[in-house]
Parts: C-alpha cells; structure tokens; sequence
C-alpha cells in the first residue's frame, strides 16, 4: 500500500509542479505519542556556516549581496543544505546564514510561527501544519530537491538481520509489540535468544513519520521504548556501540558510515532489496523511498540575499545532492522547481489527492517525452 503510496509522491513531482496552490483537504491530526528516552547528547545546535575553499569565478561574487537566512528543520536534508550554504558563502561572504536541526515537524513549528525563513523537510508538509502557516499570513513555496531510501542499519557484528521483511519490521516497531517483543527470536526463531535495542528518530521528524505509516500502516504509530533523536550522526554512533542495536536513518548517513555498520535488505513481497542509488531511483527499494523538501517563505523572496541563495540551490541541486550522497530528481523536475519559485507558486501539491501506479523509471520516460 505504501508502496503505491511512493510511486504516486514521485508522480505528482514531475506532474504537479507548476500547478497553483488548492485547498488542504482534510485530515485528522494524528494522535501524539509519549515521548521516547531522550539520547543524551541529542540537543539540537544552530552553527553559522562559513566560507569553503570551493573555488567559483571571480565574476560570481555578489558583495552586493547581504542579510540573513535562517534555516532549520529535517536532519535528513541537513547535508544537502548545509553544502548549498557553503558554497553559497563562498560567493555571498557577506550574507550570514544560520542552520538547526529539529527535526521535519519542529521545523515546521518553527516555520509557521515565523521564525525561521527555510524549512528542511524528509515529507511534505501536512494539513495541519499548512493550516498554521496560513493562520500565521506565511505562505511558502514547496521545492522538492532529492530522493531518499530510509535505511534499516544494524552493528557491524550483525550476521543474521540481513534481510527483514515489512512484517518483521511491523512486528518489531508496532505499538503493540512494546513490552512483550524484545529478542531477536520473537522476530524470528532462528534468530539469537538476545534483546534488541531499538534507536530511531523522534517524534518530530519526518523520518519518524514516514517510517511508522510505511512499515507500521500508520503515521506516529510506534512503540514508546526505544532510544530518540533528531540527530542522524548520535543515531549512527549508537549503532556502532551497540551489537544489538538496530535503528533507521536516511540513506546519506548510511553512505557516510557504511564501512562501519550493516545494512537491512527490505523484503516488500519481491525478495530483499538493498538501499542503493538505482534501487531507490528505479522504485524498486520499496516501501522507504521518498522524495526529500525544502519549504521556502514566499514573501523573503523579494530579498535580494535569499532569491539569490535559493536560485543557487536549484541550480547546483543535482551535484549537490550527489555530493550529500542523496539521489537527485530529474533535471525537468528542477527546472520546473525554478518556474514555482520564478512564478511565486505557493502551497503544497500534496494538499490534493495523489495519482498513484508510475514508477521511477516511468517517470523519467514521461518527463523525456
């Protein structure tokens, strides 16, 4: 079901792009979760980003250019973002940019309560949340800037988690498993009589929410005792600890550590796939592929420094996601982007109902033709 789910996302990219904002239909607000145990040294932190040694023409340099930029939000996106800053600084020196990770949905709080001016998102943004932006006179343009594959990553000393199916994972993160699914054995009974240790993102990422409603069938439908973060890096180093540790992160993160831990092979009914980059543009790393966002204040677009920076970040999207280890969209998809913003197109295209059934691979044809 998720599956289709993803297919349609990736669709409405390519087909929706142009399309002018239409009204959020409506959607119950998922219920909270208790909060997960915190991981202690998980505190979100606001650095300044600083000029790199990227070298750009002379004829780049814009000292015309200054202000501030302010953005926060999904861990996921971070590094794709934060290369974006960098090489912007190096032809802007004189705008200062400021970046914090909170999460997708604390971003999203930050955002529609007017505090920051780019939002780092790993789903697009909900109903409710869109609600808030408009109830707070803050419009904004949805830009879609990567793919993703969420990765199920274990310790290195892991030899039996090599592939787990939807329902093993279901039956490892479901609410109802709290308290009574514990061992390795509970999942499967050639595996080792030893407790897991459950690590993820916490309730206000995105990845928290994709990963619930693909593999649990419900968005924030997880059990409560395992360790949080909105931190991808204190994650990943939990895991390495940890042999009998197993969480999700996005896939640039598993990139980034894949000598130092193992990853999941997910078996959605077609046999266990690996994240990868073809696996995840052809569709067929399923159900955790998903395109990744930046959220953008229409109205802080009449500023020089801002316009200048978020042109920059489409046109560099595609080399910049590669760098950040991430799966670029099609180039139409980016030129498409740069018509919204161009354009002043606000709103979300996810607000309507979706088409579902193209592929990845079906889509790059389409957007060929």
């Amino acid at each position: 079901m998720f599956s289709r789910l993803y297919r349609g996302t990736v669709l409405s990219i390519a087909l929706l792009l142009s399309a002018c904002t239409g009204a959020a239909a409506p959607s119950p607000t998922p219920t909270p979760s208790p909060a997960p145990t915190a991981a202690p040294s998980a505190t979100p932190q606001i650095v300044s980003i600083q000029p790199t040694a990227t070298p750009f023409p002379e004829s780049m340099t814009r000292l015309d250019l200054s202000g501030e930029i302010i953005i926060d939000g999904s861990s996921t996106v971070y590094p794709i973002t934060e290369l974006a800053m960098q090489q912007f600084a190096a032809v802007a020196p004189r705008v200062t940019i400021q970046l914090g990770v909170s999460g997708t949905g604390g971003g999203f709080k930050k955002f529609c309560a007017g505090i920051t001016d780019i939002s780092n998102a790993s789903r697009p943004i909900k109903p409710d949340e869109s609600d808030t932006c408009r109830a707070n006179g803050i419009a904004f343009v949805e830009i879609p800037v990567a793919f993703d594959g969420i990765s199920v990553i274990i310790n290195r000393d892991n030899t039996w988690a090599q592939c787990m199916t939807v329902d093993d994972l279901k039956r490892m993160w479901a609410p109802e498993s709290e308290g009574s699914v514990t061992t390795w054995r509970q999942i499967r009974s050639d595996w080792p009589d030893q407790p897991f240790k459950l690590y993820a993102p916490g309730v206000d990422s995105g990845t928290h929410d994709y990963f619930t409603a693909a593999i649990v069938g419900k968005e924030d439908a997880s059990r409560n005792d395992y360790i949080g973060s909105e931190d991808d890096y204190v994650l990943m180093q939990r895991v390495i600890e940890d042999a009998q540790g197993i969480a999700y992160v996005g896939y640039a993160y598993y990139q980034e550590y894949a000598d130092k831990v193992g990853v999941v092979a997910v078996d959605a009914g077609q046999g266990c796939v690996s994240p990868s980059l073809t696996t995840i543009t052809e569709g067929t790393y399923t159900p955790l592929s998903r395109p990744l966002f930046i959220y953008v204040r229409a109205d802080r677009l009449d500023r020089p420094a801002m316009l200048a920076f978020v042109e920059f970040y489409i046109n560099r999207a595609e080399q910049l996601v590669q760098d950040a280890r991430y799966i670029p969209l099609p180039q139409r998809a980016y030129e498409l982007v740069q018509q919204r913003v161009d354009r002043r197109v606000t709103g979300s295209i996810f607000d309507k109902p979706v088409p579902v059934g193209v592929s990845i691979d079906e889509l790059l044809m389409l957007e060929g033709q």
